[in-house]
């Protein structure tokens, strides 16, 4: 069976689109969950676009022990020397360039002409081969280019080295079979048919998984694409709707992937915490309505035979049907170790102490942890930071005919700090106490508060996004008291926003 490839593009493409920002510890974590998802190349990031994201690609280099690394850069050598410095320390390096070939781009954004960007690709790619075994090179918005120009274009990159060529529909114009008439005519007529060819795509049109899957159908060797689809605009092709529509459909596309599809969902949970973004329920593979069914005659199908309705398993992709109590207050550790096994999750004994902490904490206060109880208390600790403030206590008054009051205690270096506020509603206030005792210029930008679980007692999930010195961060608090949450993500906020400061200060020092 046919290999394809996935290139993950989320720490780069992803990224780039407004409000999906992440600092270098929180890229670094994502990189290694994508490792373990198993992607074959990791698109880390644009390294010449600023200091910052040099470091975390640098950062995410070294920390991949799996996947090939790779970072973009334009046909540019200095762009391209400084984009091997970031990435040369990977076990597996990969230099990544792109220039735009549609006539609209050449004209418009580079003022050249086409033998201009022909001569000026094939001159980067040979540099950057003298750098790196592995090339790839990429036709930037491809699919409004002339096809007889590319070929031309992409002969001449091989020839200079290049062992995998892309194109891209950079805006999201084509449609499905127009991707595969432009894929089925490149691929034939390469002059290297042992070189992988690579697609691309944008969503605008909403056709993004639509012309993925028309392209490997024929004959794309790798595909480009961003956990839940992030990315500019509308978005990049959803990598796990590719994945598991081969998956599922192995009987006609007759490909496989190298993904542990098991390893989706916790993927696709981890970004969404990462960014405070949530999916919309009806987000195929996996949103929250995915694998529900409210029909009485779907019900019914589904109870006599989940394949009925279910053309997935949602354990093919790590959601455990049977939310079951697994574990109660009077747990031990090995058995809450056991369980995280079972779940599918690697973690170090460190980190397995500190969920085990946080377990005992919530089994004090609700009598039912389910695994999906557990995941979040995982999730909750692969984002953990350094806590420079952390809650004491907090009192709240409210209602309908009072002003909602606040009095926070927080505690940093073993002192105490309290502060009382007023507020529009009990979030606003405590948030507002935290303000006057951190004094830290903060704005908050989103709110969002989601039950993990079902009933009365269920853990409730807050996100915060706030914008603080400059920076955006995410912050997440779990509870099952709404305020607590909403208190401990707002909390969990600032504390990022703190170590970014010091960081900043660090860098300032050692510039000077």
């Amino acid at each position: 069976m046919r290999k394809v490839l996935i290139l993950d593009t989320t720490l780069r493409d992803g990224e780039q689109a407004p409000g999906y920002s992440m600092n270098q510890s929180e890229k670094v974590q994502m990189a290694k969950q994508l490792d373990r998802l198993g992607v074959d190349i990791i698109e880390a990031g644009l390294p010449v676009s600023s200091n910052e994201d040099y470091r975390a690609t640098k950062a995410i280099a070294a920390a991949v022990q799996n996947a090939a690394v790779t970072a973009i850069s334009r046909c540019v050598k200095a762009d391209i020397q400084r984009t091997w410095e970031a990435i040369r320390k990977a076990r597996h390096p990969r230099l990544h360039l792109f220039i735009a070939t549609s006539e609209i781009h050449m004209e418009h954004k580079l003022n050249m002409t086409e033998e201009q960007v022909f001569e000026t690709a094939a001159e980067c790619v040979a540099y950057a081969k003298s750098l790196c075994d592995d090339v790839e090179f990429s036709a930037e918005d491809a699919t409004r280019s002339d096809r007889a120009f590319l070929l031309r274009l992409f002969n001449r990159a091989i020839q200079e080295g290049a062992t995998t060529v892309n194109i891209a529909d950079t805006v999201g114009y084509a449609t499905p079979t127009e991707m595969h008439e432009l894929v089925s005519y490149l691929k034939s007529n390469l002059c290297d048919p042992s070189v992988k060819f690579s697609v691309h795509v944008h969503n605008d049109l909403g056709m993004g998984v639509a012309n993925t899957l028309a392209s490997i159908h024929a004959g794309a060797d790798q595909v480009e694409c961003t956990v839940n689809g992030i990315g500019e605009r509308a978005g990049n092709v959803a990598l796990e709707e590719i994945v598991m529509a081969l998956h599922t459909r192995r009987d006609y596309y007759q490909c496989e992937t190298n993904i542990d599809t098991k390893q989706i969902y916790r993927t696709c949970k981890l970004l969404t915490t990462m960014n405070g973004v949530g999916l919309a329920p009806n987000k195929p593979i996996v949103g929250v309505n995915a694998f529900a069914h409210e029909s009485g005659i779907h019900q019914h199908g589904v109870l006599m035979s989940p394949q009925t309705y279910e053309i997935m398993k949602p354990e093919d992709i790590g959601i455990y049907r049977n939310q079951r109590v697994v574990l109660g207050k009077h747990s031990g550790k090995h058995a809450f170790a056991d369980r995280i096994a079972e779940l599918g999750y690697s973690m170090s004994e460190e980190a397995i102490v500190a969920a085990f902490e946080r377990f005992k904490r919530l089994a004090e206060r609700k009598k039912e942890i389910t695994d999906k109880d557990m995941e979040a208390l995982i999730g909750a600790g692969a984002l953990a930071i350094r806590e420079t403030y952390s809650l004491k206590s907090f009192v709240i008054n409210s209602g309908p005919m009072i002003s909602a009051t606040a009095v926070v205690r927080l505690v940093r270096d073993g002192q105490e700090y309290e502060h009382v506020a007023r507020g529009e509603g009990p979030i606003d206030a405590s948030f507002k106490a935290i303000d006057r005792i951190v004094k830290m210029q903060a704005k908050l930008e989103n709110w969002t508060m989601q039950a993990v679980t079902e009933g009365e007692d269920a853990l409730g999930e807050a996100v915060c996004k706030i914008t603080c010195n400059g920076h955006q961060v995410v912050g997440r608090g779990l509870s099952s008291d709404i305020v607590e949450a909403s208190i401990r993500s707002y909390i969990n906020a600032i504390n990022k926003a703190v170590a970014l400061e010091e960081q900043d200060q660090l860098l300032q020092e050692q510039e000077n």
